[in-house]
């Protein structure tokens, strides 16, 4: 087991805490300090806040990886959209062989219950099923008291597989924007090969000193040529919205919606240097 499933884990077992007290100690665990919840100043401070207070029915839909595809669509329209090769209530209802040869599996209610196949006749149908139904039978938002994915419905979900030929690997470009306006981006890659690293930019596509969770890459990461129309995508997105985080894929020239973020990393990963942190809580007006 990963030190990142264990510390899942570990925080599910804690469920029975109150949500402001158990997102309290999480935050200590990683700043050694509290967090100010009464006038928060910092942006991990502002997503703890808008956790325990902003309660917008409509985010259980948007953080639902089937439900806010017909949001997305309505919005930007059905060619940004994945296509849905399926969903069900459980594992056994999958019907493997009438799935194409390359195809991906994963949960619509939390972000780390997926399954890349990029053989089905290789695929570990045990290893498959257990990650996934331990995956149902928990609800996401006792990890983190994101209040978002309290009431989605879990079911799995698959889609084709996607892949950019350029980079041979699946990059997510992720917008920060407030108040319908994209403030800063970063580009996570590297996850086909389990060494994920993060690069932060601003929106002129200028690298900036973050580090945050993962190091930087050590490879010269080019503008992406669909950069403007992403950038486009997450200002219709966002709109209405005090703060949410866009993700996006480019994929042979081709850009795709990955889902809405309310609550990037939990509100629990430190900015490297902290002012960042200092940054982006200016732009997110409570």
């Amino acid at each position: 087991m990963s030190s990142n499933a264990i510390v899942k884990k570990i925080r599910y077992s804690l469920r029975w805490i109150p949500d402001e007290p158990y997102i309290q100690l999480n935050y200590f665990a990683r700043f050694h300090r509290f967090a100010n919840l009464i006038n928060p100043y910092s942006y991990n401070e502002k997503i703890n806040w808008i956790k325990l207070h902003d309660h917008n029915p409509v985010y259980t839909k948007l953080v639902d990886k089937l439900e806010v595809k017909s949001f997305v669509m309505d919005k930007i329209g059905k060619e940004y959209v994945i296509p849905t090769l399926g969903s069900w209530d459980s594992f056994d209802d999958i019907e493997i062989e009438s799935m194409p040869d390359k195809f991906v599996l994963k949960c619509t209610h939390d972000s780390e219950g997926i399954i890349i196949v990029k053989d089905k006749n290789s695929l570990n149908l045990r290893a498959a099923k257990k990650k996934l139904e331990t995956a149902l039978h928990q609800n996401f938002f006792y990890i983190g008291r994101e209040w978002a994915y309290k009431n989605v419905v879990p079911r799995i979900l698959a889609e084709p597989y996607l892949e950019d030929c350029e980079y041979g690997e699946l990059r997510d470009y992720k917008f920060f924007c407030f108040d319908g306006e994209p403030k800063a981006l970063y580009i996570a890659s590297n996850r086909s090969i389990d060494d994920v690293k993060f690069d932060y930019y601003d929106m002129e596509f200028k690298h900036l000193d973050i580090r945050q969770k993962y190091q930087n890459s050590s490879e010269n990461i080019t503008k992406p040529v669909m950069f403007d129309e992403m950038v486009r995508i997450s200002k219709e997105l966002s709109k209405g919205f005090k703060h949410v985080r866009v993700d996006l894929y480019e994929v042979n020239k081709e850009v795709y919606f990955g889902e809405l973020t309310f609550y990037p990393l939990g509100g629990f990963i430190p900015f490297d240097p902290p002012v960042w942190d200092e940054i982006f809580g200016e732009w997110l007006k409570l």
